[in-house]
């Protein structure tokens, strides 16, 4: 079967593997700051956003520029607390896999 320019090969179950990579890391993520018991001013931040990335996933088809917006906010929220650079760096090449936003995004 021949796929348009830009679409992705969906998995078996029809579900795009860019958008289960995000799943998967996002849910590291939010696992590793609930574990992470040391508070933060910007946690509930982080929180809200990698729910935020969540749905988006869930939605199947994410905007590329909500995604690196909310990927930044995260970024910023976690981005000093070491203990969470990994988790972070996850969800961050599984928003790159999207590619860059489009013109007129």
């Amino acid at each position: 079967m021949l796929r348009s320019v830009g679409q992705r090969r969906v998995t078996g179950e029809g579900v795009d593997p860019r958008v289960a990579e995000l799943r998967a890391a996002v849910s590291r993520l939010r696992h590793e700051l609930a574990a992470h018991r040391v508070d933060f001013a910007d946690r509930e931040i982080a929180e809200d956003e990698l729910a935020a990335l969540d749905a988006m996933a869930l939605s199947g088809d994410p905007e590329v520029r909500r995604l690196r917006r909310s990927l930044l906010l995260v970024a910023g929220s976690v981005g000093s607390v070491s203990a969470l650079a990994e988790g972070l760096a996850g969800v961050r090449r599984a928003v790159e896999l999207f590619g860059p936003p489009q013109p007129g995004q």
